[in-house]
């Protein structure tokens, strides 16, 4: 059996770095701006979930959540499943979003941005999902 990566082109070390690089950013960004404060109840956190129709005291639970997902984003062996499950996180607060009606461009869609980083994040640095969704260049 052959692993993806060796059927593949060399891929550029340079490409790899930038997936981690691009993973760890949003990791950085997850555990400061929306982990930390769910996890301490800070005021900027419990304030933003009761102006979106949620109770106050999820904050927490919210935050285990969040972290959950990142640890498994995280770790390599199940990066993936962390990447699906922070997929079905960031789809759940674009909804809130949507729902209170909030701008688009800057509040609605913000979570299809984080995503967008994290998956890229993790196409660069993984084989496996470059196999299974590949960049193909168009027929001449």
């Amino acid at each position: 059996m052959t692993t993806p990566s060796s059927n593949s082109p060399v891929w550029p070390k340079w490409r790899t770095w930038a997936g981690y690089g691009l993973t760890g950013l949003f990791a950085i960004f997850m555990l400061g701006a929306s982990i930390a404060p769910k996890l301490l109840m800070a005021d900027v956190a419990t304030g933003t979930l009761v102006s979106l129709g949620w109770d106050a005291d999820m904050a927490l639970r919210i935050g285990l959540i969040e972290l959950g997902c990142l640890l498994l984003l995280l770790w390599r062996r199940s990066s993936i499943l962390g990447a699906v499950v922070t997929t079905g996180l960031l789809g759940g607060a674009m909804a809130t979003q949507v729902r209170v009606d909030a701008p688009l461009l800057s509040h609605a869609l913000f979570s299809l941005y984080l995503g967008l980083v994290m998956w890229g994040g993790l196409w660069l640095r993984d084989p496996a999902l470059r196999a299974i969704f590949p960049l193909r260049r168009a027929q001449p």
